[in-house]
């Protein structure tokens, strides 16, 4: 019998081993439907962990109907593809509630019943060029009449997608919203448009507020009021400029019997002097609670700005493209090292960017516990607001950080006994009348307050892009300054479920190498940088005035008038205008030299480095098998 070949041997192994690569695809696809593999750094693809307790604990069914309308998006491979995956997620959503979310899948087709209840539902259909509409939204209701709606499910959301799906069944599945008490100095409700606005019927609210309302019931104080009703769970005072004794003697008690607060103060609300200008009010930059602080153990200076060089925000200051932006020492960009990762509120955080905060410090001798949930780094010092308000250049202002080494307490959690801070009695009630007032002079249990030196958290040009699809307000973040807000307004209510949704979209993946060079150039290079830019002003400040008393003893731009000592001092101060400029462009070249280094060494790796490597492994395995094919000839000879 003929042996057979090696050469079919190979061809039948490689046609068995399509046909198990097949079998294998078919057999995963059949039985594991709701299986995945997240190899991403921070699960951006798997369920986490607050989505899957919401659905466990699921008390009455929710149904989802999901509108898309598969033909009339079937030349639109973006909307196909988002489709899919919102498809899967409902499907992975509804595996893990054991029956009590219902899934339907509804085809909104053109001129149908079912285009009719899609737009009877408020969800937004997208224009196509045939004049048709794209309905791709979700419509969830309870038991009770309940309702929610994502209108539209935008590209812009899509790293959000869990997080929207999972709050809109968190709403349904908890009708009665905790209610959220809010005092504030500034135009949260309104936004930056104030009250103007509101009465226009234009009135945008800050984006932290839009989200605050959406998920809670919020409840806006009145200014004059001195109680604090009884229905409220969380009180969120921001930005308290003109509170009355009355009025923090309400807080006090609310916060002594056991209500929780969330207090922003600010030594320089940029929000408020920005609605200042506008006209809108806002009252002064700064704010304090000093009573109150005093008594739940909080020392904090509303004068101090923290300054820190290692967070600088990087700003544009100049048009020149060579050297476009510099860092600005007050705006703060803090990352996963400034935050506590043992706190739920701060935790899963991964960037903040917040404007002229201020320093809490724990009091000597206070019963409380200071716990910090946001630190500075320890390349900061504090400065003056008031310098800081009159120094308008970053370069200025990052000369005059001299850094102590401290990490300065921006946030923190405040809990533990406490006293009140009014052991005389209520505000405006005379002696006689205090047997008759029932005022707690001590905390019933631990006090649990957070208090933030900022206020500037809540403005939008810091951390959420705004973009408007198809006539809704849609917002993109890029940090997560409404996540704290929100966390800690969750934490405080007592529940943590959405907390762990919010921040996985916006993970921050910085340069950190590249910035703290910039940070080392700049901080080293920037005096010098500063008396070459003084030097080159005066001297032409003096060359244009000698060229000016030329002109003017003569025909413009002529030089046959001046003095030979003119002729010579302007020549002079020409060479000294030219060697400026050089030595000027020598340290800006410095403050690039490290990062333009390391770009090259990376550009080295990842294009020459990494391809030679493999072209050196490829030829000494060649050369590997050439010997030992070399070594099993001779043997067989």
């Amino acid at each position: 019998m003929k042996p057979i070949s090696r050469r079919i041997y190979a061809i039948a192994a490689i046609a068995l081993a399509a046909v198990i690569f097949v079998a294998l695809n078919i057999a995963a696809d059949a039985s594991l439907t709701t299986e995945r593999l997240d190899l991403t750094e921070n699960g951006v693809y798997s369920l986490a962990d607050g989505t899957k307790h919401i659905l466990a604990n699921l008390r009455e069914p929710i149904t989802l109907r999901f509108f898309y309308a598969k033909k009339t998006a079937a030349d639109y491979a973006q909307i196909s593809s988002y489709a899919a995956r919102v498809r899967d997620l409902l499907g992975e959503y509804q595996a893990l509630s054991h029956g009590k979310l219902i899934v339907e899948e509804i085809d909104p087709e053109p001129y149908t019943p079912a285009e009719d209840q899609a737009s009877a539902n408020g969800l937004t259909g997208a224009p196509t060029d045939s004049g048709d509409l794209v309905y791709f939204g979700l419509v969830g209701t309870n038991t009770i009449d309940g309702k929610e709606t994502i209108p539209f499910f935008t590209q812009e959301r899509e790293p959000y997608l869990e997080y929207d799906i999972t709050s809109l069944i968190y709403r349904l599945s908890t009708p009665k919203k905790p209610v959220v008490g809010v005092i504030s100095s500034l135009p949260l409700e309104s936004g930056a448009g104030g009250m103007a606005a509101m009465m226009q019927g234009h009135a945008q609210p800050y984006m932290i507020y839009e989200e605050l309302s959406r998920t809670y019931s919020t409840k806006t104080l009145d200014p004059g009021s001195d109680t604090i009703p009884s229905d409220v769970d969380v009180l969120m005072v921001v930005h308290p400029t003109s509170l009355t004794p009355a009025q923090n003697y309400a807080i006090d008690q609310f916060v002594l019997k056991g209500g929780r607060a969330l207090v922003f103060v600010d030594p320089m609300s940029e929000l408020a002097s920005q609605n200042q200008g506008m006209g809108e009010g806002g009252g002064p930059s700064s704010s304090d609670l000093p009573q109150l602080f005093k008594a739940w153990g909080i020392g904090y200076n509303a004068e101090k700005v923290v300054a820190d060089r290692d967070l600088a925000q990087s700003v544009q200051t100049s048009a020149d493209p060579r050297n476009p932006v510099v860092r600005y020492p007050v705006w703060l960009h803090l990352s996963g090292g400034n935050f506590d990762s043992k706190d739920q509120i701060t935790a899963n955080l991964q960037s903040l960017n917040l404007a002229s905060v201020g320093a809490l410090i724990p009091r000597s001798g206070a019963a409380t516990t200071f716990t910090p949930l946001i630190t500075s780094s320890g390349d900061a010092s504090l400065l003056d607001s008031p310098l800081v308000k009159l120094t308008p250049r970053p370069e200025d202002l990052m000369s005059q950080v001299r850094p102590t080494g401290e990490h300065y307490v921006i946030a923190a959690r405040i809990s533990g006994p406490a006293k009140t801070a009014f052991p005389a009695g209520p505000p405006g009630v005379p002696a006689a009348g205090l047997k008759a007032v029932h005022q707690l002079k001590a905390s019933t249990g631990p006090i649990n307050v957070v208090v933030m030196a900022d206020t500037d958290v809540f403005d939008d040009r810091f951390w959420v892009r705004e973009e408007n699809v198809f006539g809704r307000r849609i917002a993109a973040p890029f940090a997560d300054n409404g996540a704290f807000v929100l966390n800690a307004i969750e934490n405080l209510t007592g529940s943590s479920d959405l907390i762990s949704l919010r921040t996985r979209a916006t993970n921050n993946r910085p340069f950190v190498v590249v910035q703290q060079l910039q940070a080392k150039a700049q901080a080293q290079f920037q005096q010098e940088a500063q008396s070459l830019q003084q030097r080159l002003s005066d001297t032409q400040s003096r060359l244009h005035a000698l060229e000016q008393g030329g002109a003017a003893n003569g025909s413009a731009g002529s030089s046959t008038q001046l003095a030979p000592e003119q002729q010579a001092a302007i020549e002079g101060f020409k060479r000294q205008l030219a060697e400026t400029r050089s030595a000027l462009r020598d340290v800006q070249h410095n403050l690039r030299k490290e990062v333009d280094a390391l770009g090259a060494l990376l550009t080295f790796v990842n294009i020459w480095l990494v391809p030679a490597l493999v072209a050196i492994f490829a030829v000494g395995l060649a050369l590997l098998r050439r010997r030992r094919r070399a070594r099993a000839l001779a043997l067989r000879a």
